[in-house]
């Protein structure tokens, strides 16, 4: 069975291993952009290592889905095979295969970053991906221009993520790894609090969504109180714009029997707990509706 070419993470990775063992160090490059390069290239060569292990898992899967291919007596062993043997073949290269798409999401969103030289290597673009939950989400993207010194020409980063500073912040000119990481910390806490938003509005009808913002650091809900049905407001506040839990959670209602201890463990529960699922933990202990 021909294996096709990969596209995505893996196509890229191979343009980059052609790219990488092409290019030689400039002897002329003064010593600290030589030390940016050397970094580069290493960021590569870690992802190149990976690559090739999830290509010689994706070969060995292939093998085992046709094993006729590699082995020409295999074909007559096949049709001897009773249903319930086939079936759980077939449930193993399922679940293989879910393991390897896994891998590959981890590959992107641990193992690192896209990386693809631009302006005949002058530059490169970062991609940086987000995720929630298991969901891939969207992805942003950076253009930084190597010489004479690290700098960040174009990008698509929401204007509300403090990138300049975060660039000072992480050392962009001396650890770009570390520059990487602290972004996508930020971009994956704003992507998962919009997730969270959203899963409020589809997963809980009775939950009225008041106010919220476009980096979703604040989020007013109303709340129907149990078993009367009283209203109850509730303000979250992420003033940490890398975290996914609110600092702050204020719970306000004209009821004075909803001002005790229940609503004291509720206020915990939202500061500790993703909302979407502090919501649905409300509703099955019975404190709203």
């Amino acid at each position: 069975m021909e294996v096709k070419p990969t596209k995505g993470v893996l196509g890229r990775l191979c343009a980059l291993e052609t790219q990488a063992r092409a290019r030689q160090p400039d002897a002329r490059q003064p010593p600290q952009q030589q030390s940016r390069l050397e970094e580069l290239r290493a960021t590569v060569e870690a992802l190149l290592i990976q690559r090739e292990q999830l290509q010689a898992e994706m070969e060995a899967d292939a093998s085992r889905q046709n094993p006729s291919a590699t082995d020409p007596d295999a074909t007559g062993e096949g049709e001897a095979m009773d249903d319930g043997s086939n079936n759980s073949q077939l449930l193993q290269l399922m679940a293989r295969h879910t393991q390897l798409k896994d891998l590959l999401n981890a590959y992107r969103l641990i193992g690192g970053y896209d990386i693809v030289k631009t302006h005949q290597g002058k530059g490169v673009c970062v991609s940086v991906a987000t995720a929630y939950e298991g969901a891939l989400l969207e992805t942003y993207h950076l253009e930084i221009d190597l010489a004479p010194t690290l700098r960040i020409s174009r990008h698509d980063i929401p204007p509300f993520i403090p990138l300049d500073r975060l660039a000072e912040q992480g050392s962009l000119q001396t650890h770009l790894r570390a520059f990487l990481d602290t972004l996508s910390q930020h971009l994956n806490a704003f992507a998962g609090r919009k997730q969270q938003l959203k899963l409020i509005k589809e997963l809980h009808k009775s939950v009225e969504v008041l106010e919220s913002n476009v980096p979703c650091s604040l989020l007013v809900l109303m709340l129907a109180a149990f078993p009367g049905g009283a209203a109850v407001l509730c303000k979250l506040e992420y003033s940490d714009h890398s975290s996914l839990l609110p600092v702050r959670v204020t719970v306000e209602s004209e009821d004075v029997e909803l001002r005790g201890s229940e609503w004291e463990k509720t206020r915990a529960l939202l500061r500790e707990t993703p909302v979407h699922k502090a919501l649905t933990t409300m509703k099955s202990d019975g404190i709203i509706l």
